[in-house]
């Protein structure tokens, strides 16, 4: 999963919220450099990541764009997973998305020098260019996706994955929909376990 669903299935403790957001920058054991909550928050990405990885309905998906896109396909079915959730938010929270991903980058912002650098650096072009709002429009994703062909040097064509989207928006929403009800589940026991 992508950003917004990470965020979103830390089930609004902060530490946690901090830790799943900050993981894929933090490797190995160095998860214990950091304050319990936060340690808890990394361990449960980690956990969503490997769930995600091996699930059929994801890998339904990703088979989808795998001939065009090869092991891009998986990055890109979270950025989709990641629009489905902002564009039907109102199914998952009763706070409307903006405020939502306001008091999420206020959150970060104070926890802003216990994080890692890379975090640090991503996060003015996160928030000026709001990247959590964005996913709710196909424009939005659009823009995401033509970023992410820019980070691989255009290698991934990744930018090009918004005609699958659209050519196969209803196939994607239903496969998000019924995998993400799996995968709530499974967050809350998880995060009961850590």
């Amino acid at each position: 999963m992508n950003y917004l669903a990470h965020i979103y299935l830390s089930s609004g403790d902060p530490e946690v919220t901090v830790g799943n957001f900050i993981a894929d920058a933090v490797k190995g054991k160095k998860y214990l450099e950091f304050p319990e909550g936060i340690q808890k928050g990394i361990m449960l990405h980690r956990a969503i990541d490997t769930y995600t990885d091996s699930h059929p309905i994801v890998k339904q998906s990703s088979k989808r764009l795998h001939k065009k896109y090869g092991h891009y396909s998986g990055v890109i079915v979270d950025i989709l997973y990641d629009h489905f959730l902002a564009a039907n938010w109102k199914d998952y929270s009763d706070i409307p998305l903006d405020i939502y991903v306001q008091d999420f980058y206020q959150l970060l912002n104070s926890y802003y020098s216990i994080l890692p650098k890379r975090i640090q650096n991503l996060m003015p072009y996160m928030i000026a260019d709001n990247w959590l709002l964005s996913y709710a429009t196909v424009e939005g994703i659009g823009k995401i996706l033509y970023q992410m062909n820019k980070r691989t040097k255009n290698r991934s064509k990744m930018n090009f994955a918004i005609l699958e989207l659209e050519a196969h928006y209803d196939e994607f929403r239903e496969e998000f929909t019924d995998f993400f009800a799996e995968l709530s589940a499974f967050s809350k026991n998880k995060l009961k376990s850590l």
